[in-house]
């Protein structure tokens, strides 16, 4: 069907007429007279009054040029059926801890060892690829927390700027409850409040030693409004280490509060999970992308075509007709 955007344009179409009526002529033809003094005169009056006749083309050719360019004003449009676009997944923020912790080298990609940040990065850049639908966001803490990328469709953006973090950046410390209190806040922003469509993934390697707000007590403000958490622990279990002295037991994951991580995840109505190496940690994301994606309202979109451009050609085509009709009859 046609559309027009602006059809209230229509209405300035009788402009010239009004204008004709409502100016006063320039000149007055009252008291004129018609004087023929020879009677071959007569044929000659006759033959210009047909040929005036004749030279009133142009203004009908005006007034199509000028109705064609008040529908070009109007801004026809064709517009097609609408197609349904159904809209799937969630919102979905992580947040990553940069505390001084994650460097430590007890991970291992491909035969090298790498710390915890890199091992999480090279895990959660493939997960952020995969969901697709999902509107994206990041978090990064450690003894405050700041907002990296807010929620998006730009899945590019979201992994460019988590592979660009570095250990410190937000502090040597961890500060898991402002994290919390920080992802709540953000989908409070949004006011989209769809039921079990907020998640948060945290991913930390320690406890929670600064900032101001409690991780269980932002857990249960996250439960009130709605928000799951999925909590990961990162970090390998105890291991034989080599150095001066010899070979001794160490436990680089001793600082890590899975208790807390794991009331974090129950009071929300998410899970706790425990990553000792790469493998467990693609482990872990590989589930976290099989979550069921909420079915939200489908919206509807029109195909439109422009087609302003036909009627504003033909009247600039009329209108070049006119002028070359008035150039040449006064040369």
């Amino acid at each position: 069907m046609i559309h027009f955007e602006w059809p209230w344009l229509l209405l300035s179409l009788p402009l010239p007429l009004l204008i004709r009526y409502l100016l006063a002529p320039t000149t007055s033809i009252e008291n004129a007279a018609l004087r023929v003094p020879f009677l071959d005169d007569f044929n000659l009056l006759n033959q210009e009054v047909q040929k005036n006749t004749f030279k009133r083309w142009p203004l009908w050719v005006a007034t199509l040029a000028w109705i064609l360019l008040i529908i070009a004003a109007s801004r026809p449009q064709w517009w097609d059926k609408p197609i349904e676009l159904p809209v799937n997944g969630r919102d979905l923020m992580m947040a990553v801890d940069l505390s001084g912790s994650m460097d430590t080298q007890d991970f291992r990609i491909q035969d090298k060892t790498v710390n915890r940040l890199i091992a999480t990065k090279w895990v959660a850049s493939q997960f952020i690829e995969r969901r697709v639908g999902d509107r994206l966001g990041l978090i990064l803490f450690g003894e405050q927390a700041y907002l990296q990328v807010p929620l998006t469709f730009d899945r590019q953006t979201v992994k460019i700027l988590l592979n660009e973090s570095a250990i410190g950046l937000a502090g040597k410390q961890t500060a898991i409850g402002d994290a919390i209190g920080l992802a709540v806040k953000r989908f409070l922003h949004k006011k989209r409040k769809e039921p079990k469509s907020w998640v948060l993934i945290l991913l930390t390697d320690g406890a929670n030693n600064a900032g101001s707000l409690e991780p269980i007590k932002a857990a249960e403000l996250a439960a009130q409004e709605g928000l799951k958490i999925y909590t990961i622990g990162i970090g390998a279990d105890k291991m034989l280490v080599r150095d001066f002295f010899g070979t001794r037991q160490v436990n680089p994951s001793n600082d890590l509060d899975e208790k807390t991580l794991t009331q974090i995840a129950e009071k929300t109505g998410g899970r706790y999970f425990r990553a000792r190496d790469t493998n467990e940690l693609k482990e872990i994301y590989t589930l976290l992308d099989k979550l069921e994606p909420i079915e939200k309202d489908n919206l509807f979109f029109r195909p439109t075509k422009a087609l302003y451009h036909w009627p504003l050609g033909f009247s600039l085509f009329l209108s070049s007709i006119i002028m070359i009709f008035y150039i040449r009859g006064r040369t």
